[in-house]
């Protein structure tokens, strides 16, 4: 697995956490780069895509809402709700990921870590939201 991809495998992680746990999430990433036995530290990049998320979470989830026919954000599946968080940031705000390449990484991300559905789920919205990329700024 690529660096950037295991970068955003650890932002999802992170992201699905603080959401069961119900705590915020830079809190939770300064915990764990401060935990002197985490056995990993935290990658510059996961750094970047919370801290992205997190500065655009109100849209992120508004664009999720308009976008995700019969589906609340609260409906979603947690794991999937992490992996569309990230997918839309890089989308709409992180202009050196091209939104083929984004797509592509969150539906991997669906195939490994959530339903047999989850997938084809994330890829229909996230190219959705690609198309009306727009709308969301």
């Amino acid at each position: 697995m690529a660096a950037r991809s295991k970068a955003r495998k650890r932002a999802v992680d992170l992201l699905y956490e603080a959401d069961q746990r119900k705590i915020d999430v830079r809190a939770l990433m300064g915990s764990r780069r401060e935990d002197p036995e985490a056995p990993v530290g935290i990658p510059a990049f996961t750094v970047e895509l919370v801290d992205g998320v997190v500065e655009h979470w109100a849209s992120i989830d508004e664009a999720l809402a308009t976008w995700s026919q019969g589906w609340s954000v609260d409906r979603m599946p947690a794991v999937d709700r992490a992996i569309l968080r990230l997918g839309v940031y890089e989308i709409v705000w992180s202009e050196d990921v091209p939104d083929a390449v984004a797509i592509s990484e969150a539906v991997a991300l669906a195939s490994a870590l959530s339903t047999d559905d989850s997938p084809d789920f994330v890829s229909g919205l996230l190219s959705r939201i690609s198309q009306m990329k727009a709308t969301v700024l």
